[in-house]
């Protein structure tokens, strides 16, 4: 049931309209370059209309126009590839879900920079690569649309073919992959419509190879080049770097204020008071009074030696300078989960991914405890050489949204070292995380 279902589902009939599109593009390529014979021809018809020796005319005339549309053939194939380009691209956005970069504008608005145009020249390759994706979008186009026609024969042929014994017809023909097949009996059309199944079942798989080989040509010939991609990328990393150090730098300030200072003045204050309760010189007028304000004074001192190593270890975590095993294992026996942890390093990795790994392991084991109602989690970290792998897994109850506060900032945090990372939570669980980075900054 789920093979005939197929056919009929959201996914593939965007991507029938796609391939639609693709077919239909693939014609209005092929018709481009009959521009040029059609001006040569209504240039040789206007002049053979309006002139009785049209053969000293038409020569000219035909030897200025033809050049001239071939150069504003030149002249516009840039821009109007970026055009369709774009067309494209939102199409496989809407239609497939699938978005591609766009590349990068054109610098200069001059008229020579149209020819120059790189990446116009590319949407103009991807335009004439459309004529061999036709092929493969069109025969699956043509399954999806001819299979269910097929497939009605048996339907109405009783109502057309119910003539009286004796009478004898034509052949009722239908298209298949295989030619066009011709039926005089009921018998000979649900053999139509058995081909007409198999045309319908196999839509789908034909349409998705139309529309993967036309995403790929997409990416490689619309979007940016690999070090424009790569430009793009630091650019947006070192944006993200600036924003989360403004961020830490904000946070500090305000932690201090509010917390380490404070009890610093107080501390500050109650001392003052003591060393005037105690007095100048002579015995004390009031020792038990100056003794309650000491002991103030020393509580709130300790207090605030809390709180600046509290800030310390937000910055760089004590328990990092005897490796990252240490300091997850550490991690994991303050959670309120039972934790599992497994670390299979090679080598040290930098100092700066080794804080990255263990805020990263906090965060998450911090969500599986608030969120996942999980009862055991299991944290790994495996590294290759080159790169390291954190894996968080919980046996919780899933539905972790990649998109929330607490993911994206922790996607924002490895973006800034090239990491990436991978959720996978479906409804009811388990929910795993891993975050790929490099060893080395």
């Amino acid at each position: 049931m789920t093979a005939l279902r197929a056919p009929f589902s959201g996914p593939v009939l965007s991507q029938a309209v796609f391939c639609l599109v693709g077919v239909l593009s693939a014609v209005a390529v092929l018709a481009v370059p009959m521009l040029v014979p059609a001006v040569g021809a209504l240039v040789l018809w206007a002049t053979g209309a309006m002139s009785r020796e049209p053969a000293p005319t038409v020569a000219p005339l035909f030897l200025v126009l033809f050049p001239l549309t071939v150069a504003l053939l030149v002249v516009l194939a840039a821009p109007a590839g970026r055009a369709t380009g774009a067309v494209h691209r939102r199409l496989a956005s809407r239609l497939l879900g699938v978005p591609v970069q766009a590349p990068p504008p054109r610098p200069s608005r001059r008229p020579g920079a149209l020819v120059t145009d790189g990446p116009g020249w590319r949407a103009c390759g991807y335009a004439l690569l459309k004529l061999p994706l036709a092929v493969p979008q069109g025969y699956g186009l043509f399954c999806y649309v001819v299979g269910p026609v097929n497939l009605s024969y048996p339907l109405w042929w009783p109502l057309f073919r119910n003539h009286p014994p004796g009478t004898r017809l034509g052949p009722v023909w239908a298209l298949t992959p295989f030619g066009p097949m011709g039926a005089r009996t009921i018998a000979g059309a649900f053999l139509i419509a058995a081909a007409g199944l198999a045309m319908l079942l196999v839509a789908p798989t034909l349409l998705r190879i139309g529309t993967t080989a036309d995403l790929a040509a997409m990416r490689w010939l619309l979007g940016p080049r690999r070090l424009a991609e790569r430009v793009r990328q630091l650019q947006v990393s070192r944006a993200q770097a600036i924003d989360d150090a403004a961020t830490m730098m904000r946070r500090l300030e305000r932690d201090l204020h509010d917390g380490a200072q404070i009890r610093l003045a107080t501390l500050a204050m109650n001392l003052g008071m003591a060393t005037e309760k105690l007095g100048v010189d002579g015995p004390p007028p009031d020792l038990v009074q100056a003794r309650e304000l000491v002991a103030l004074a020393h509580r709130g001192a300790k207090d605030a030696l809390a709180d600046l190593r509290d800030l310390v270890r937000g910055i760089h975590p004590p328990a990092l300078d005897n490796g990252l095993g240490d300091a997850l294992a550490t991690l994991a026996s303050s959670s309120a989960l039972p934790v599992t942890v497994t670390v299979e390093l090679p080598d040290r990795p930098a100092p700066a991914i080794e804080t990255i790994v263990y805020f990263c392991a906090a965060e998450l084991l911090a969500n599986a405890a608030k969120h996942s109602h999980a009862t055991r989690v299991r944290l790994g970290v495996v590294g290759t050489g080159r790169s390291l792998t954190l894996g968080v897994t919980d046996d919780g109850t899933g539905g972790a949204d990649p998109d929330g506060p607490g993911l994206t900032g922790l996607a924002r945090r490895i973006t800034v070292v090239d990491g990436r990372m991978r959720v996978h939570s479906p409804a009811g669980g388990p929910t795993r995380v891993e975050i790929e980075l490099p060893t080395q900054v």
